[in-house]
């Protein structure tokens, strides 16, 4: 999407009160277009389907379908990516909503500016998956002695990828950010945004947060994993 263009903006969410107000933020933005309302999954759907939108912001727990479902559904049939409302006390429900297909999640207690922000960089074609907010949602997962997904499943395609490549996905997937992962592997950030760029393209994965998803899930990282390169050693590249 260009820089120039309207962003198209759904809101599903079973609370008048908080579409209202969504509806108000979004509409104050020149570059933003409230498209459409939604009052559970199955009008989110609907809507999804026959307005197009860009971005969908989608409550988890509504009535009829909820925003899991709803959220698998929109971004197996649409174009839109879906920015999941949550709170942190709800962290099973984002993992779930990030393998059907979210490109993030937002707090509901978040400011105006986080939110207006927040859909402009996933409509870019980015992940909102801030690395603090992972490495929380994993230690959360940690501490409750659950795993984080079902039993691994080997994924054939991470045969395709270099070893600082995996190397690279790992670090992703503990919730590092692309500085924080240029220090670990002793190259730049840069460097960095080609190798995510590569492996996103190798994996067929539409961003990190797809990554992080496949990573947990193929058993590549566990929670609590320390992830250390076992790549091309600790010289720069």
């Amino acid at each position: 999407m260009s820089d120039t263009q309207t962003i198209r903006v759904l809101v599903a969410d079973d609370q008048a009160l908080v579409r209202d107000g969504f509806g108000m933020i979004l509409s104050a933005q020149p570059d933003l277009d409230l498209v459409g309302e939604a009052a559970d999954g199955a009008e989110a759907i609907r809507a999804a389907r026959e307005l197009r939108p860009d971005v969908v912001l989608m409550d988890v727990r509504m009535p009829h379908v909820d925003g899991i479902e709803a959220t698998a559904a929109i971004c197996r049939e649409t174009a839109a990516r879906v920015l999941v409302l949550t709170t942190f006390d709800l962290d099973e429900y984002v993992y779930d909503a990030l393998r059907a297909g979210a490109s993030g999640f937002l707090l509901k207690d978040m400011r105006r500016a986080e939110l207006v922000e927040a859909v402009r960089v996933v409509a870019r074609g980015e992940a909102l998956l801030a690395p603090a907010v992972t490495r929380r949602l994993i230690a959360d997962v940690v501490a409750r002695g659950r795993p984080a997904t079902p039993a691994p499943r080997p994924d054939a395609r991470l045969a395709a990828l270099t070893a600082r490549e995996t190397d690279t996905l790992r670090q992703v997937a503990r919730g590092l950010s692309n500085a924080e992962i240029a220090r670990a592997l002793y190259v730049t950030e840069h460097t960095v945004k080609t190798h995510v760029s590569s492996l996103l393209g190798k994996l067929g994965l539409r961003d990190r947060v797809q990554a992080v998803v496949l990573a947990y899930e193929s058993g590549l990282i566990r929670p609590g994993e320390n992830a250390a390169p076992s790549g091309e050693g600790g010289a720069p590249s």
